[in-house]
Formats: structure tokens, sequence, C-alpha cells
């Protein structure tokens, strides 16, 4: 209320008591909340003022159009959805996540290769690692990271649990290189079963659960690709058996029922034990991760704008996936049948592709080419049809002189034709041919005095377009409007076009064209 209070004293001229209150105060009121927090959070500002003005007795103090106002049935404004990120910023980020990967990779495999030397045969084992291939022993055994007395005893203790177990600071690359992979959102991830099948060497598959598609859709089977060993970071199926693997000690200890369980530094008050390890989503999956202070080990920044300096790259799991389902829409040509893979059509174009400017730009770009394309298309269908009927080019005669002597020259709706008796491509007169049709026909001549008619037709065949889909518009008027735009504007200067768009007929006559069943 303090709030709104002080929106009105802003106002030029704030009401003094209740009566004075207008709904478009309270409209303009709602509209700046809406703005200021992003949506339905601003709705629910303006929810709470209204429980306060329909309390009596202040609702009998109001005017009617604020009662209305109030009581009208309000509508779930969604919060904007994120955008994803440009191709040089997603290219950057998957660079740092799969680099690390395999830096964890090469970590506890080569604490795994120390490990299985000493098994076999500890004298091939140097005497400057015999000591930590001992203390690699006991881990494997008991998965108890012993205890350091010294300075910086923390980070020794994950130095050492790093050659074997995967560490709660490894799970920022990890999930952001699976996000970027599969294409999956990050809580379906966090829940990624231990449990899969393998089919013919080629392709594993696992059961995903998906929380937001309702209890009787929860589970969802997948089938991913696992590529050669060396494409393991580049396929799903790859990747989620090296998670798979990386993890299996781990979770021989936490007893995880995910394929996630990570060693975690926070001995119990009892002393160290296996009680480290543990699936870190358990509990929650809302787990906290320091995506921020990752980014910013990388040094990741966004693209340079125009301004000169890059701003740091904020990495949020959200737009990661945005950026995919982006990215894998625009590789199928925009086909959404195709492109939900996860989502229906309806969700994947609200909550993904509509508001993503990367998403914009290519899709303005398929229809600029599209629309290019059909021009063309309409253009060479002109050219053709003249060709046809005895012309090259439409004949348009800027300067303006009486028709010679004998010539049977009779005006259209549009234009003049020199012989309506004699069509150049049938032979016969000009009794079942569309008035349309004469652009396309060599007995046709355009002047001066028929372009403010012209201009008429061309507004009228914009209009039409409103109407008609791009399709049926481009199958009956392309190409009309091309022999306008091409051959009879270009013969005039664009200060003439002006002028006769000035004079234009105020019916342009094209009903005469059509049958009245053809007419949208």
């Amino acid at each position: 209320m303090c709030r709104f209070i002080r929106f009105l004293d802003e106002l030029p001229a704030p009401p003094a008591t209740p009566q004075q209150l207008t709904a478009i105060q309270l409209d303009a009121y709602l509209r700046g909340r809406i703005r200021a927090r992003r949506g339905r959070w601003g709705f629910s500002d303006f929810l709470e003022l209204r429980r306060l003005l329909q309390e009596p007795p202040l609702q009998d103090l109001l005017s009617p159009s604020v009662v209305n106002y109030l009581d009208q049935r309000t509508v779930n404004q969604r919060h904007p959805s994120l955008t994803g990120y440009s191709d040089g910023e997603f290219a950057r980020l998957v660079g740092a996540a799969r680099q690390d990967v395999a830096t964890i990779r090469s970590r506890i495999d080569a604490g795994e290769r120390l490990l299985a030397a000493w098994s076999t045969d500890p004298a091939s084992v140097g005497d400057s690692e015999a000591s930590f291939a001992e203390i690699l022993a006991a881990m494997a055994e008991t998965g108890v990271v012993p205890r350091l007395v010294g300075l910086n005893e923390r980070s020794h203790r994950t130095a050492i649990a790093q050659r074997l177990f995967v560490t709660q600071t490894d799970r920022e690359p990890l999930l952001v290189l699976l996000v970027a992979v599969t294409g999956r959102n990050a809580e379906s991830l966090k829940e990624l079963p231990h449990e899969h099948r393998i089919i013919d060497g080629k392709a594993v598959e696992v059961q995903l659960i998906k929380r937001r598609h309702g209890p009787q859709r929860w589970h969802d089977t997948v089938t991913w690709e696992i590529g050669p060993p060396h494409r393991e970071l580049h396929t799903p199926g790859g990747l989620y058996l090296l998670l798979h693997r990386l993890m299996a000690r781990s979770r021989g200890f936490s007893a995880s029922e995910s394929i996630w369980s990570t060693w975690r530094n926070c001995p119990s008050a009892s002393g160290i034990g296996v009680t480290e390890h543990k699936d870190p989503y358990a509990m929650r999956l809302a787990a906290s991760l320091n995506l921020k202070g990752w980014g910013a080990r990388h040094d990741l920044r966004e693209d340079t704008k125009n301004d000169g300096g890059a701003q740091p790259l904020s990495v949020d799991l959200r737009r990661v996936r945005t950026t995919c389902e982006v990215r894998r829409t625009r590789a199928l040509g925009g086909h959404l049948p195709s492109a939900a893979r996860s989502n229906t059509m309806g969700v994947l174009f609200e909550n993904y592709l509509r508001g993503d400017p990367n998403a914009r730009e290519w899709a303005e770009e398929v229809v600029s080419q599209a629309m290019s394309d059909a021009e063309s298309a309409a253009l060479s269908a002109h050219r053709h049809a003249l060709a046809a009927n005895g012309a090259q080019r439409l004949r348009v005669e800027i300067d303006a002189s009486p028709p010679p002597s004998g010539a049977r020259q009779q005006e259209g709706a549009w234009n003049a034709c020199t012989d309506p008796e004699l069509h150049p491509g049938t032979g016969r007169p000009c009794r079942r041919v569309s008035f349309l049709d004469c652009f396309h026909c060599a007995n046709c001549v355009i002047t001066r005095d028929h372009l403010p008619a012209i201009v008429a037709l061309h507004d009228d065949l914009a209009d039409r377009r409103r109407l008609l889909g791009d399709a049926e518009w481009w199958t009956r008027y392309g190409r009309v409007w091309t022999a306008i735009r091409y051959d009879i504007y270009a013969k005039f200067s664009p200060a003439e076009v002006s002028a006769a768009a000035a004079n234009k007929p105020a019916d342009a006559l094209l009903e005469l064209a059509e049958e009245s069943w053809e007419r949208p």
C-alpha cells in the first residue's frame, strides 16, 4: 500500500480521496510493477493491493469503474524465458567444461593405473610413489581419505581424494557438459540412474525422470549414442558411461541409486569415514553449484559489444539448455515436430524459441531468404509468361504520346491494349482472360497516365497479403506484384511514383479481375 501511495503521489494530479481514484491510474500502476519485477512477480504485487482495496468499507468508497477493474479476471503472467548463448559464447563455455572433464578423467585414470600396478606388482612402482600407492590402496578398500596433520589439511585431503574420486568441485563442469551434450534439463540429469542397458555396443538406454510432466508421465526412456572411445566427451552415451565409470568407486560406498556420487571434505564429529561419499542431489535437486566461480576461473566472457569491453559470462544451466534447443531447431530447418524432442511443440516455442534473440535472428534470415526465393520465382514466372506471349519486357512508355494512326489501342483497368481481338499467345480475342494477365502480355502498354491506377492496385495487393497466407498470395498475385515492382516502377522516378500515389483512385478495381468466389 505504501508503494501504491508513493506512485499516486508522483502523478501530475494525484487523487486526494478514494472516490477520485480511477481505473486508468490502477492500470498504470499494474503495468509499472510488471515492468519493474518481470512479469508474474509484479502481478503478485497488484493482487495484494486488490485484496486490500476490496475490503469494506474501503470498497464502498471506490467508483464503479475502479470496482469493475478490480473484479476483472486475472491472467497468469509468465516469467520471461531466459535467452540462450551466442555461438561464440556457447563454444567457449562448452570448451572450458570439456577441458575440465578431460582433466578429471586423466586424473582419476592416472590414480587407477598406479593402484593397479601396485596391486599387481608392488616392485614395479618406484620408491617415490610407493607410499602414495599404499594410501590409494587403503582408500580403494575402505573409501576413507586419511587425515593429514599440518597446515592446509583440507586442500591436501582433497588433492589425495581426487586421484580416485569425483569431488564436490567437479560437479560444475560435469553438469555443464552433460546438459550441453544431451540437451536435457539439469533436474533430469541430476537424477540420472546408474542402471542402464547397452545396445549392441553402439547406444545406451537410460530411463529419465521428468517431474514436470506430472505423475502420469514421470519417466522417459532415452537412447543415447556412445560413439568411438575418442569421442566420449562429445556424444551423450559416451559421456554418460564415462561419468558412470568415474564415480563407480564412490557409488560403492554411498550406495547411491543415481549415477552421482561425490566425495565431500567434511569429516563428522566422530571423525572421518565413508559418510563423506554422498549423492549431492539425494536430498535436494537445488543443491548449490558455484557456476559463477567456475566461469570466473576460466575467465569466460560475453561477446564483445560495440562499446568495447566484454562482461563476465553468466553461467546458467537453463541458458545452456535453451541454446541446445535453439541449435537443434536451427539444424532441423525450423521444423518444430522434429525439433520437439523432450517437450511439445508449444512448450518448445513458448519457453525456448520465442524470447531468444539468436532464434529470432535466425528465423528472420530464414524468412527473408524464403521471401527472396518466392520473389525470384514469381519474377521468373512473369518473364516466362512474357516470353511465351512474344515479348521480353513489359512495354512501358514514359513519354505520353498519341497512339499511331490506325492502331486499335483500347483502355483496360490498369493499362492499354494494342489489339484485344488478337491475343499473341492464342491468336484469339481476349474474352476469357483476366485483367491481371494483361501484365504478362505483349499487347500491354503502360503509360504515365496509368501510373495512379497501378499504384492503387499495388496497395490493394499489399492489403490482400494480410488476408491471405503467403503461399496463396504468391500463387495468385506474385507475378503481377513483381511485374509492377520490376517492370513498371523501375521506369519511373520515386518522385513520380509518390505523385501518382497522391492522385490514386479510391477503388483499385481488383474485383474486376476475380470471380466472386475467388475473393478473399
